[in-house]
């Protein structure tokens, strides 16, 4: 019997690799002589750079994984910082994640402020990939502190963003308020050869009330006037990129990821702006690893409506369920909404924690408990 096992990350507890192990673990204890295959994914968020560069290059287990290198780059407040980046196993694409530069989990709460942070570290990611050679480049979006519209990383890589005076307009979110032009003319050369693909591990437009500002600027620092205040000069980035460039990227699709990141990847590097999930899944050939399989097991740490939005564990669940090939979950917790999941190819649901500890408990042994709901899954599955 094959079993495919391709869970995202339990967040705070496991990586997707982690938890595709336990899993494992899990059926083992029932089904010893079973054929595995792990296939971990992700949404574009925290974990793509682990999950792509970890990817075998074929789908029978080789070559991999991939190579990591790091570089000394400018964090989200300016502050040195040593971020990794990858080749995946092909030995010729690239990985970036955003999070790594110039993400949220780099800044202490109490210093959160996305009028001030920058994606300038993630555009030195970029040049460090490009001085490396490699012309393919995938750049996940999530976990990011900015909310400067990808500003801060195109002019790491020449671009210059005036005011009207012809002066440079400075680092963060606030500044585009006073941008007047745009100049592309300066952007590194070599980017003219590159394929760029952007996951993003959301839907939002770049402004307006489910906008980047409204609906993340919260979690990074922003009160309700800082709100508004990004949003407005988000309006003035895309007003200045419709004179100046000719693209509108108001109505653009995933504009809003990654503070705005997802609109200026398009129109300043000219990159593809594709959902996470399904970005990941392609890269890691999920579809090859489904042909022949009997069950699927995907997860996360919490299964609730927002996984039914292109979050990489429904994605792994259609694509199955295109194929015929049943699907089980197994979910730290359960929010509200989860049985959106049901009837998208997912047949059951499995919670690793139990009901008598709290989600923190559980994460703290969360291998365990993943690896048990997994093997009272599979008994279920096989008592049907």
């Amino acid at each position: 019997m094959k079993i495919v096992i391709s869970p995202q990350a339990f967040k705070g507890s496991l990586t997707a690799g982690e938890a595709a192990r336990a899993m494992e673990e899990g059926v083992r204890l029932v089904l010893p002589q079973a054929q595995t295959v792990l296939a971990p994914v992700a949404d574009g968020g925290d974990g793509t750079l682990e999950v792509l560069v970890g990817a075998p290059a074929r789908q029978d287990g080789g070559p991999g994984p991939g190579r990591y290198f790091q570089a000394l780059v400018t964090g989200p407040l300016g502050e040195p910082v040593m971020a990794t980046w990858g080749v995946m196993a092909d030995g010729k694409t690239a990985v970036i994640e955003m999070a790594r530069a110039s993400g949220l989990a780099l800044v202490p709460p109490e210093r959160r402020d996305p009028r001030r942070a920058t994606s300038y570290g993630t555009g030195e990611l970029l040049r460090a990939a490009l001085d490396a050679g490699y012309r393919d480049v995938i750049v996940g979006l999530g976990g990011s502190a900015t909310n400067d519209a990808g500003a801060g990383l195109a002019h790491a890589l020449g671009a210059r963003l005036t005011d009207g005076q012809g002066e440079d307009i400075g680092r963060g979110g606030a500044a585009l308020a006073l941008l007047e032009h745009i100049d592309l003319r300066g952007l590194d050369p070599r980017l003219k050869a590159c394929r760029i693909r952007a996951a993003a591990d959301v839907n939002n437009p770049l402004c307006g009330p489910k906008g980047a500002s409204a609906v993340y600027g919260p979690q990074k620092g922003a009160t309700p006037q800082v709100v508004q205040e990004l949003d407005a000069a988000l309006r003035r980035f895309a007003h200045v990129v419709r004179t100046d460039l000719g693209v509108e990227v108001l109505a653009l699709p995933m504009a809003g990821a990654a503070g705005g990141a997802g609109a200026g990847l398009v129109m300043f590097l000219g990159a593809t702006l594709e959902p996470g999930g399904e970005l990941v899944c392609d890269a890691v050939g999920l579809d090859t690893y489904l042909e022949g399989a009997a069950v699927v097991l995907t997860g996360e740490g919490r299964l609730d409506s927002q996984t039914a939005y292109d979050k990489a564990p429904m994605v792994v669940a259609r694509r199955a369920h295109r194929k015929g090939v049943p699907v089980i979950a197994v979910a730290g917790t359960l929010g509200p909404g989860y049985r959106r999941v049901l009837g998208q190819g997912v047949v059951a649901v499995e919670v690793a924690t139990p009901a008598s500890m709290t989600a923190q408990e559980g994460m703290a042994r969360a291998h365990e408990f993943v690896r048990a709901a997994t093997e009272r899954a599979v008994r279920a599955a096989l008592a049907r």
